[in-house]
């Protein structure tokens, strides 16, 4: 990769639960997510939904981090997931599980809804996919979420999303919704050690013109 340093500063750091530093004893120790008192900050009123569905929304953080930087208007993240249901984005299995994020009805909403280009790279190396990464461009990509700990060997690549704001000719800035200090917010990494938990697709981001 030969393109120059380029990092958004200033892109707020969500996790997918209610407060960073909650995230170490809920997946380290399956720690009850209800436990922290912000659970219900991003909008939840009902326990059981919100325990349920906090560790399936990394995609909705992403979002939000991205709509707030761009200082685009939305409603709290319980109403987007709604909305997102009502969109195709997420499916409910008839197991009890949920597929999703699932890429094209979320670019067809996140468009419509916000006046966001969504970019849809379901095959692109990680270098070309951070590459596109502009002035007025960000990336979620699919990772494991094992990239919380870069330092251990990883099982598998995919199953989770992260927000890419920077990057430089060796690797690249991310917001991890599901990360643990140090790697949790504005964390950079060589691609040679993203590449490890990447699934090989992604998404950009690109706000409408100003």
């Amino acid at each position: 990769m030969n393109e120059p340093t380029l990092r958004h500063t200033g892109v707020p750091y969500y996790t997918q639960w209610g407060s960073p530093e909650w995230v170490r004893h809920i997946v380290e120790q399956q720690g009850d997510p209800c436990d922290d008192p912000g659970w219900q900050r991003s909008g939840f009123t009902e326990p059981e939904r919100y325990r349920f569905w906090a560790k399936r929304l990394c995609g909705l953080t992403c979002l939000e981090s991205a709509l707030d930087y761009w200082r685009i208007e939305h409603a709290p993240r319980a109403a987007l997931l709604d909305e997102a249901l009502r969109r195709g984005v997420y499916r409910m299995r008839d197991d009890g599980g949920v597929d999703g994020l699932i890429y094209r009805p979320f670019a067809d909403w996140t468009g419509e809804a916000f006046g966001i280009q969504v970019e849809v790279l379901p095959q692109a190396p990680l270098e070309e996919l951070a590459a596109r990464i502009d002035g007025d461009t960000l990336a979620i990509v699919s990772v494991s979420p094992e990239i919380r700990y870069p330092e251990r060997p990883n099982r598998r690549q995919g199953g989770h999303l992260i927000l890419l704001h920077g990057r430089d000719r060796g690797g690249a800035w991310f917001h991890n919704p599901s990360g643990v200090a140090p790697h949790q917010a504005d964390v950079y990494l060589p691609f040679a050690t993203m590449a490890r938990f990447y699934a090989g697709r992604g998404m950009t981001l690109t706000r409408a013109a100003r």
